[in-house]
């Protein structure tokens, strides 16, 4: 590419991030901090620190995050230490189950687990038949507060993430240096603790800060569980009042600043990639098969008995969608078909499923653009700050989705700037960028992969026998990086298709709805509402499942490095 047209897409690509990435979040900025009356002032921030109500709510979403992401990493990292140690019986499959809780949203897992240990649910119901409690007086096993149920709804949906990412980080460990600490006489738990466990610290900070954010952040599995002492429904509430009201915003900054301050201490103490190591010097401790039979097997019986537990919100959502009637009972008491032909036949279901596959589809096709150009210029050009780039793109995986998403709320209102991009209050333009920014990510540590697997001099060699520069990137570099780049694709699709935030706040009309509104919608409807809402989450995990399971076939290992900022 010639010099003037690598810096017409220079700037192209820094003018759209800086007016759907950073702009949004500026514009939160200024609501919180200005006001017409006092010019700039912190009284909006300190009255969040003052109202009780947001401190209970700040609090509450503190703990949420953090014991969300000690659970996660509590199931993640045994897991992942025995997946890199050894070979056992079904491990290429348990390890490709180990991505299922990410076919489903967690509050649409909220749905099935309500009816499994919820106080009416499948648990007491099984507890009552043998006397153990009384049906009258039956335990709430979520807790009156709900938020530990909210807290292990977070725990089973993310704890891939952390599996993900410390694979990798145990996969580049230079073998070496643990044999190094055996051969001076240190013993098993102690060479894990003083010599594994630092050396995967990036990895697991890197999963940590992404889960830790997400849960932070969570919405959907409070608004199912009604439970509004959390800083994200207080936003989601203060949605009904925006006119003049500058304490959701407050909010709004708050969440971002602690976001922010996480992921900075990520990248502070343990955002060098070779912190490590250079990657594996030898292959002498690589998987090996255990000596003993039943070793193997419990190897087998760890991963299949977390699967199964990770998969109970699932199996919940299932016998919803298949239930008529499922109270204070086992299983449900009877099966109908009736919730998938009413999900189908709903106007709202209907008009979802085209409204995600469009909103999906279009900005797949952005991404891949974007994503495309950021890696090329970052990996292929010699623009200064590139590398800014690079991190600018990582950013949405620091950034809640629910800042991002408020921000462009509040960006697209009449008399804003940007309300142009909400034509007759169509967000179809706005979400189409939401889904874009979010998933960006993906796209872009994919295609860098490519670009960094595939060496230059092919593209030089070409460019040398009289190709032109745009045809050798589509006659050389585009085939060699397409299967990362139907990877990063595919997640992107799949996950933007059961976006919860952007969905939520920005499609609030019927006829805009995405599909993840539509069962938020129906999950509130009186009658057969949580079984079409189960069958429209049976349809999305089926479809979301096969989407990560052909990434996973692809990028294997590296599927990691898709949620790692």
């Amino acid at each position: 590419m010639t010099r003037p047209k690598t810096i017409a897409l220079y700037a192209a690509v820094w003018i759209f991030l800086i007016a759907f990435m950073i702009y949004p979040i500026l514009h939160v900025l200024k609501e919180a901090f200005f006001s017409e009356q006092h010019g700039f002032t912190l009284a909006f921030l300190w009255e969040v620190f003052a109202n009780p109500i947001y401190v209970e709510g700040l609090r509450n979403s503190l703990v949420m995050a953090v014991f969300s992401t000690l659970l996660a990493f509590l199931i993640a990292m045994p897991l992942a230490w025995v997946s890199d140690r050894f070979k056992f019986p079904g491990k290429t499959l348990l390890s490709s189950a180990i991505l299922v809780p990410l076919i489903l949203p967690p509050f649409v897992g909220a749905i099935g687990i309500k009816h499994l240990i919820g106080p009416d649910g499948a648990l007491n119901a099984y507890l009552a038949t043998f006397g153990m409690i009384d049906p009258a007086r039956p335990i709430d096993w979520l807790g009156e507060s709900r938020l530990t149920g909210v807290v292990l709804l977070n725990a089973l949906h993310l704890y891939p993430i952390l599996f993900l990412n410390i694979s990798a980080a145990l996969a580049n460990i230079d073998p070496a240096m643990e044999e190094a600490a055996a051969n001076l006489g240190c013993p098993g738990w102690k060479k894990f603790l003083r010599i594994t466990f630092p050396l995967a610290m990036p990895g697991i900070f890197a999963g940590g800060t992404v889960v830790f954010v997400w849960a932070f952040t969570e919405l959907g599995v409070p608004l199912i569980f009604d439970y509004p002492r959390v800083v994200s429904m207080q936003i989601w509430e203060g949605l009904k009042d925006l006119s003049g009201n500058p304490f959701p915003y407050a909010l709004v900054v708050v969440v971002l600043g602690f976001s922010s301050l996480i992921f900075l201490l990520s990248k502070r103490f343990f955002g060098r990639n070779d912190f490590a190591s250079a990657g594996r010097a030898s292959m002498g401790t690589s998987a090996r098969i255990p000596d003993r039979p039943w070793q193997r097997w419990a190897c087998t019986a760890l991963f299949a008995g977390v699967t199964a537990v990770a998969l109970l919100p699932h199996l919940g959502v299932l016998l919803v969608s298949f239930s008529s009637d499922w109270y204070r009972s086992v299983i449900p008491t009877s099966f109908t078909t009736m919730n998938y032909a009413d999900a189908l036949g709903d106007p709202r279901t209907v008009g979802s499923i085209a409204n995600s596959l469009k909103y999906a589809s279009l900005s797949t096709v952005v991404d891949l653009v974007l994503g495309v150009s950021i890696a090329w210029l970052v990996c292929r050009s010699t623009m200064p700050g590139r590398q800014w780039l690079d991190s600018l793109a990582m950013l949405p995986l620091a950034v809640p989705g629910l800042v991002m998403a408020f921000g462009y709320l509040a960006m697209t209102r009449e008399g804003r700037a940007f309300h142009f991009l909400m034509p007759d209050d169509n967000p179809l333009i706005i979400l189409v960028i939401a889904y874009s920014v979010r998933r960006l990510p993906y796209i872009v540590r994919s295609a860098i992969a490519g670009f960094q697997q595939t060496s230059v001099t092919l593209e030089e060699a070409a460019m040398n026998l009289g190709c032109p520069p745009a045809r050798t990137f589509w006659r050389v570099t585009a085939p060699l990086i397409t299967a990362n780049l139907v990877a990063g694709g595919l997640l992107a699709f799949a996950f933007a298709m059961l976006e919860v935030s952007d969905s939520l706040i920005l499609a609030q009309k019927q006829e805009h709805f995405a599909i993840t509104t539509a069962i938020y919608d129906l999950f509130g409807a009186l009658g057969s509402g949580e079984g079409m809402a189960s069958a429209l989450g049976v349809w999305s995990m089926v479809f979301l499942a096969l989407t990560i399971i052909g990434a996973s076939v692809v990028l294997g290992k590296k599927l990691g490095a898709l949620f790692r900022v």
